[in-house]
């Protein structure tokens, strides 16, 4: 059984934190802008997209004409530190959901068979590496209640956005990461 939570809250922006929580093609979004940025500036950029071309829609983004969804991206504030990149990441992975999901991009997990499709189908989508598929899994299983038949073999051990039920979760979560890109680098 799935449910509908009310937002996500990763922005700290209400409108934001619902956009991604009640649209799933926002959430992917939200999940593409997400390296570089903070996971508050990666996830407000899908109600930044919204506002900026009119709506989000995996097909009308895909047909776009690249320049125009560039210089949605670049104006001010830009929607994301590198706006050029992301702008034709975003217009690939909306090709993906148009082309391959029928323009739902909420199908990519309604349509999963089990875990292991699950996975494979967000592995499948451009921009989504297997630590974001893990994450997506976390957030689908612990917050939208997706848990097809072996999901539990395919989340991950780690902590991810999908432990985030709160704004003081998204901040332990965020000192936990440093931490540990710090424990990395110096490792290295």
């Amino acid at each position: 059984m799935t449910t509908q939570p009310a937002s996500l809250p990763f922005t700290g922006d209400p409108e934001a934190d619902a956009l991604i929580a009640h649209d799933p093609l926002a959430l992917l979004i939200g999940y593409e802008l997400d390296q570089q940025v903070t996971v508050q500036k990666a996830f407000s950029g899908p109600l930044a997209l919204s506002r900026r071309i009119g709506g989000l829609d995996a097909a009308a983004i895909a047909s776009m004409d690249p320049s125009a969804l560039e210089t949605a991206f670049r104006e001010k504030p830009a929607i994301h530190r590198f706006p050029g990149t992301m702008a034709g990441r975003v217009q690939d992975l909306c090709r993906h959901v148009a082309s391959v999901h029928g323009g739902d991009a909420g199908r990519i997990w309604r349509d999963a068979t089990d875990g292991a499709d699950l996975e494979r189908r967000l592995l499948a989508v451009p921009g989504i590496g297997a630590m974001k598929a893990k994450s997506l899994i976390a957030v689908l299983a612990n917050r939208f209640g997706v848990r097809p038949p072996g999901w539990e073999a395919v989340m991950p051990d780690y902590p991810t956005l999908g432990d985030v039920d709160s704004p003081e979760a998204l901040a332990d979560y965020q000192a936990k990461k440093r931490a540990h890109k710090a424990e990395m680098k110096a490792a290295s």
